[in-house]
């Protein structure tokens, strides 16, 4: 089996695969002074409670935007799984051609998404992230990874409204507000980001997509918040909440 491990700023993701079967996941707050003791103690808790032996993870796969924490899971791999570990580099396989302009910045999880977009939806994509930051990709037809935009993600912007404001309560975005005009001021926040974090989002594909002259191109999302979202995008044909995890499993299988 092979455990995938996103290590993203606010939340990690973790997926336990038999062969190409995403057996289990699971998404955990992520905390940047974890000791390799205690995510051990995480992980194996999660995999007892899945009934999936210690013994059975024969390599460990991870991408990270917190180098401290990629670390403690190297080490994990080591002392609990006794297992081989790999990190998503830029020195990694991807059959992508990295046109950024320093392929080195690209964060870990924009070509991991990009990965798992080729193998199961084809080229040329836009890929939306949304998650701390909210990230909008473009990939050619020929597989060159062109770059995007970034903005700030949906809960981020929210709680710095909250905090910066006295009167606004803090709402569930998971509750859909009822029209745009909403009459109440929960239903207003929920308008204001739902409704216009969509039209942001359909923006960028439509000029990402004016830019590559790729009129036929397939929009995929992913990311936490993304259902909340997604369903209010016009441009959108896809959501896959586990793209992050698929894409691990593939660079797994082209770099072991």
């Amino acid at each position: 089996m092979l455990l995938a491990v996103d290590i993203g700023n606010t939340q990690t993701v973790l997926g336990v695969f038999e062969g190409e079967e995403l057996r289990e996941r699971w998404r955990v707050t992520t905390e940047a002074n974890r000791t390799a003791d205690e995510v051990g103690a995480v992980c194996a808790t999660l995999l007892n409670l899945a009934g999936i032996p210690l013994g059975d993870v024969e390599a460990l796969i991870a991408s990270s935007v917190v180098p401290g924490l990629t670390r403690s899971y190297e080490d994990l791999a080591s002392k609990l799984f006794r297992a081989k570990f790999y990190e998503v580099t830029p020195r990694m396989e991807t059959g992508l051609d990295n046109r950024y302009e320093d392929p080195g910045s690209v964060g870990a999880d924009r070509i991991v998404n990009a990965v798992a977009t080729g193998r199961y939806y084809g080229f040329p994509a836009v890929i939306v992230d949304i998650g701390t930051a909210t990230t909008v990709e473009a990939v050619d037809g020929d597989g060159c990874y062109l770059g995007g935009a970034i903005f700030t993600g949906l809960n981020v912007a929210l709680d710095a409204l909250i905090a910066r404001t006295a009167k606004l309560p803090s709402v569930d975005l998971a509750v859909d507000p009822v029209r745009a005009i909403a009459t109440n001021t929960p239903d207003s926040l929920r308008s204001g980001f739902i409704y216009g974090y969509a039209g942001a989002i359909d923006a960028l594909i439509r000029r990402l997509r004016a830019e590559m002259g790729a009129h036929d191109l397939r929009a995929v999302a992913t990311g936490g918040p993304a259902p909340v979202i997604a369903r209010h995008c016009e441009e959108i044909g896809v959501l896959d909440p586990d793209l992050t995890l698929k894409g691990l499993r593939l660079l797994y299988e082209m770099n072991a």
